[in-house]
């Protein structure tokens, strides 16, 4: 039997790092390829055979819910597995419902990351343990706000905590900054928030910011 092959996508060399490491310990795992960046990975897709995706949910660029849309179809019979720092129950759902096939913490257990690899890569799906009490019991949206927002107003409040200005923001996302600054109006009236400052702090508070590793 082959083993499984896999393309990991991060922007941390660390993190990238330490995951060949973990998976060259196995015989029914390797990695083919590295990329840094939703572009990058889309390149090496079309390149190479893979059986998996490992994919980071926070990185600069299109990142998220959107390049999890645009792998899926290009790729849709490609299974993405996300390893991400985000623990938050909403963002497990969202990113689930985008099309994702798994999703662990980078906090997890190797043998977890080893054993979703697997799961996903035979057409299974895998949510990390210590998430499901999180996804299951989530029952209301004061618990989680963030639950309120449509999938775009979702990426510019993570944009926007990195401190982005609405232009830079609309370059990267091929939209308008007018549109981007419709969007930014209406998570602010759907979160309560009154100031970009406000805009930061909840995005902090909730550990959304697309700066740090995701």
């Amino acid at each position: 039997m082959s083993a499984t092959r896999v393309i990991v996508v991060d922007d941390h060399t660390l993190v990238r790092a330490g995951i060949r490491e973990l998976l060259s310990t196995t015989d029914d795992i390797c990695v083919i390829g590295e990329a840094t960046n939703g572009t990058e990975a889309i390149g090496l897709i079309r390149q190479l055979e893979a059986d998996l995706l490992l994919l980071d949910l926070s990185m600069p660029g299109v990142a998220g819910v959107d390049l999890i849309r645009r792998l899926i179809a290009e790729f849709p019979r490609l299974p993405i597995l996300m390893l991400s720092m985000h623990n938050d129950g909403a963002i497990v759902s969202r990113i689930l419902k985008a099309g994702a096939k798994g999703y662990v913490t980078k906090d997890c257990e190797p043998e977890t990351l080893l054993g979703a690899i697997r799961k996903v890569a035979r057409g299974g799906r895998f949510i990390d343990p210590a998430l499901v009490d999180d996804i299951v019991f989530e029952s209301n949206e004061s618990e989680s706000p963030q639950r309120v927002l449509s999938d775009r107003e979702f990426q510019i409040l993570q944009k926007l905590s990195t401190g982005l200005t609405l232009a830079e923001i609309a370059a990267e996302l091929c939209l308008s900054p007018k549109t981007v600054s419709t969007h930014k109006t209406r998570l602010m009236q759907k979160l309560h928030l009154k100031t970009s400052a406000d805009i930061i702090r909840y995005a902090l508070n909730h550990n959304l910011g697309t700066s740090s590793p995701g």
